[in-house]
């Protein structure tokens, strides 16, 4: 009975989607055969046109996470549809411009594409409401090995109140084994935070047995390890895990994409970078570029090249310290600058050059890494593989991350490493360019983002 509602739930939400990409599409159609008559083609490429619009408004959207309804906020999820919504209408219009022979008025179409934007809005919205009408939210039970620790976490989850209630938070350390399997048994599932590992092994058997739900915020060891690879050896499973980087052909073909494509958009961007310089030297009169030692490959050290966007010497008298929120140090130019990500554009200078990849861990300073390595040495890890323009941290995460979630997500990265992963963050990119959380400083007087 509880799998069958279970498969409903599941059909409910996908009908749902499926009725609300028919009606996207519709739109689009309506303007299309009503506006675009000299792009039609006969009854079969029609249809193919069709399929075009379905098909990437869909690889978009998956990309993008926007029908991971009741996974990530509504907000974010309206914003991701809207975007795949506009980079599908673009495409369209330049398919159908093609097909005309003739750059063709985009008037009807950006009408339509604001009608289909609105229709997401509101299809997002009821989805949303309907999948926690389908799913309400889980109540666990927290397990944790540190009181501050398993209190922030608690904090963190609470705040998706929609999909999980803590109920109970116990530690791991003060508590007998037979008590947690007490309190485990009166909740759905658990939520493991930082406890010993032969204790964490335990409790996953016991949840196991008893078809409880586990939610485990992993270690470095745990990542390591889930990349592995599982060889027989006779009547033995062995896990193998080669920890030997990306392989020589991978590297090959990782440096032929950032030769390709930094160059590329640096003719793109070339407009938006005399624009910038432009307006960082008329504004106080100072140096334009920036450049700053940062770690790269192997602990090499580099330079990497930004537009200025604080004061001129704005660290002789603080040293190396992260951007704060509300920094006083950081010009209204440079505000502009840094959330548009103007700033950054000069890097691809440094990807061209090789010190830098166009996707990587974002390379850390000298002074700070080492501070991070006196209470997380494992934070040398990152360093297996180039720095990058744009990374896993940076779009799974925010400016202010710690240094051990950075880590987890950046291992996370070099441990499922392929061409297309990276073909997949760089599209994604576009997704942050213009969310606020992926910018926002450490707190005040902090000098990193520990936490």
């Amino acid at each position: 009975m509880i799998k069958t509602f279970i498969k409903i739930r599941k059909s409910v939400m996908l009908a749902i989607k499926a009725l609300m990409l028919c009606a996207i599409t519709f739109i689009f159609i309506e303007a299309w055969i009503t506006h675009y008559t000299n792009s039609l083609f006969s009854k079969n490429g029609n249809y193919l046109v069709i399929f075009s619009f379905v098909f990437l408004l869909i690889l978009f959207g998956a990309l993008f996470s926007a029908f991971k309804i009741g996974i990530y906020r509504l907000s974010e999820i309206i914003y991701s549809l809207s975007l795949s919504i506009v980079i599908t209408n673009f495409m369209m219009y330049l398919e159908l411009s093609l097909i005309a022979r003739e750059m063709l008025n985009p008037a009807q179409l950006l009408l339509s594409m604001c009608f289909e934007i609105g229709i997401g809005f509101i299809g997002s919205v009821c989805a949303n409401t309907v999948y926690f009408k389908l799913y309400p939210p889980k109540e666990l039970l927290a397990i944790f090995g540190d009181d501050q620790a398993g209190f922030r976490l608690i904090t963190r989850m609470n705040l998706i109140h929609q999909r999980f209630k803590i109920m109970r938070g116990v530690n791991a350390n003060t508590e007998s084994l037979e008590k947690i399997k007490q309190l485990i048994d009166k909740y759905e599932g658990v939520l493991i935070c930082d406890i010993d590992k032969n204790l964490e092994n335990k409790l996953y058997s016991y949840c196991y047995s008893k078809q409880k739900r586990i939610y485990l915020l992993p270690s470095v060891t745990d990542i390591l390890i889930s990349k592995s690879h599982q060889i027989q050896i006779g009547d033995t499973v062995v896990i193998m895990g080669k920890n030997l980087g990306l392989s020589p052909e991978q590297r090959f073909l990782k440096r032929a994409l950032d030769i390709v494509v930094s160059g590329i958009l640096l003719i793109v961007a070339s407009p938006f970078m005399i624009v910038t310089a432009l307006a960082i030297k008329l504004y106080d009169g100072g140096s334009v570029l920036y450049k700053q030692e940062r770690l790269t490959l192997n602990g090499k050290h580099f330079y990497v090249y930004k537009f200025r966007s604080m004061i001129e010497n704005a660290e002789q008298k603080s040293g190396a310290v992260l951007a704060s929120k509300s920094d006083s140090r950081i010009t209204p130019v440079g505000k502009i600058i840094r959330a548009c990500r103007l700033d950054e554009l000069p890097q691809l200078i440094n990807v061209l050059k090789g010190d830098m990849s166009l996707v990587g861990p974002r390379p850390e300073r000298p002074e700070i890494a080492e501070q991070y390595y006196e209470t997380l040495p494992e934070f040398a890890y990152r360093l297996k593989t180039k720095a990058g323009l744009t990374g896993y941290a940076q779009l799974y995460g925010k400016y202010n991350t710690t240094p051990a979630d950075k880590l987890k997500m950046d291992l996370i990265y070099i441990e499922s490493y392929s061409i297309w992963l990276d073909f997949k963050l760089l599209i994604l990119t576009f997704k942050i360019l213009f969310m606020k959380d992926s910018t926002e400083g450490v707190d005040q007087n902090k000098k990193t983002a520990e936490k």
